[in-house]
């Protein structure tokens, strides 16, 4: 049947040449294995800078712990609660000024009152009874280098107060008093 129209299927066909490459096992397995497996660029860009974003994030956490959560200093105080008091609007924080016992004992030493403050809500207490009363107390203390907002304006944090009874104890001495 001829139907003046070219048909365009028949040259999709294509006949066998003898001089055509016929594909042995090995290679066929070979050629299979190279489409089966995903080949990745190992992008140094990409590397770089996840392991510079990496070192950052560590340096940062290592600075952040260095100056907020491991204290510098660790000492203990001898002296006299002068003043226990709480501190703060928002988050309520027990500060303390205390007198050294080098500045009462030595009239020419001059320090400024030690101000701390207290976490430890029983050891407010121990603080708050001996607020006043001339007992030589042994304060046991942390220094950090940076502030919080619940550890209070000094950044010294009483661990332990500890009456000191082998030191000078002032509760024998009567304050004189001038008449005019």
């Amino acid at each position: 049947m001829d139907d003046n129209f070219n048909d365009y299927f028949e040259k999709d066909q294509v006949e066998p040449t003898v001089n055509e490459h016929v594909e042995t096992e090995q290679e066929r397995q070979d050629r299979e294995l190279s489409e089966a497996t995903i080949e990745r660029r190992h992008d140094t860009v990409r590397v770089l800078l996840f392991s510079g974003i990496a070192l950052l994030a560590v340096v940062l956490l290592g600075w952040l712990w260095a100056r907020y959560l491991h204290p510098c200093r660790t000492w203990q105080e001898p002296g006299y609660i002068m003043q226990v008091s709480s501190e703060g609007s928002l988050l309520h924080t027990i500060e303390c000024r205390m007198l050294g016992r080098r500045m009462v004992e030595d009239t020419l030493a001059y320090e400024r009152p030690l101000r701390f403050t207290i976490l430890d809500d029983t050891l407010a207490a121990v603080a708050k009874s001996l607020e006043g009363t001339g007992k030589c107390v042994r304060v046991s203390l942390e220094e950090y280098r940076g502030t919080l907002p619940w550890r209070g304006p000094s950044g010294v944090i009483a661990t332990a107060i500890v009456t000191d009874t082998a030191r000078f104890d002032t509760t024998h001495i009567v304050q004189h008093r001038r008449y005019k």
